[in-house]
């Protein structure tokens, strides 16, 4: 198996969802005792969510950079970052490191194009639903058109994952509120969701809704799986 380093803590809650993720993909396929062989650089969630907060993208890129060398340091053959929104810095990352960068939008992209979706509604919380990078990014990768972002939701969605999801708080009212939405995005000219936010699975069941459900964290960890398993 391949070496995957995980830039984590952002938040700890989906880090542990793809730490969980990647090892299952990896028991199933080799069976018996297997697990990934992995790296974790967990960062303080609250110093970098003050930079992706204040949108100080090269104060989120220097936390970023600092773990990408240190986990290449450590033996770490590929990278992840186990967030959306900071893959808004992988061009700096980049230059810093000499392993490849796992990148989230070209995975869900890559898996739209396979089954020939063309038309998404993107939701996730705002440094993603509203920023103009990502978006003409996943356009690009998915060959897709994207619904209007929705500033509304995607500020509901932010208070939901700093005030609840990233502390690892999981309520009914987000879960109800989460299927309301998505009903209503249901009724949209749209043929699936993108669920761009790491931490939204923990309240949306991505297999019981009207609509498809791209999930950012299952897309990127199968990818991850694939990597430690050079498949």
């Amino acid at each position: 198996m391949k070496k995957l380093g995980l830039i984590g803590g952002i938040s700890w809650t989906s880090t542990a969802r793809y730490y969980d993720l990647i090892n299952r993909a990896v028991q199933r396929e080799l069976g018996g005792l297997h697990s990934a062989t992995l790296l974790i650089d967990s960062l303080d969630f609250a110093d970098v969510a003050r930079c992706a907060s204040a949108n100080d993208w090269a104060c989120g890129a220097g936390h970023m950079v600092g773990a990408a060398r240190r986990l290449e340091a450590g033996g770490a053959q590929a990278l992840m970052i186990c967030a959306n929104s900071l893959h808004k810095v992988v061009p700096q990352i980049q230059e810093t490191v000499d392993i490849p960068i796992i990148h989230i939008i070209d995975e869900i992209g890559a898996r739209l194009k396979a089954d020939a979706a063309k038309s998404v509604a993107l939701v996730g919380t705002s440094n993603v639903m509203m920023d103009r990078d990502y978006r003409q990014h996943l356009v690009s990768a998915g060959g897709v058109s994207l619904l209007p972002a929705d500033a509304e939701l995607a500020q509901r969605i932010d208070r939901m994952v700093y005030d609840e999801l990233a502390a690892g708080k999981v309520t009914r009212d987000a879960e109800r509120y989460m299927k309301s939405e998505l009903t209503d995005i249901a009724k949209e000219d749209v043929q699936a969701v993108v669920l761009a936010c790491t931490e939204l699975d923990l309240v949306v069941d991505v297999h019981a809704n009207v609509l498809p459900i791209y999930d950012s964290t299952i897309i990127h960890a199968e990818a991850g799986a694939r990597f430690v398993l050079d498949t």
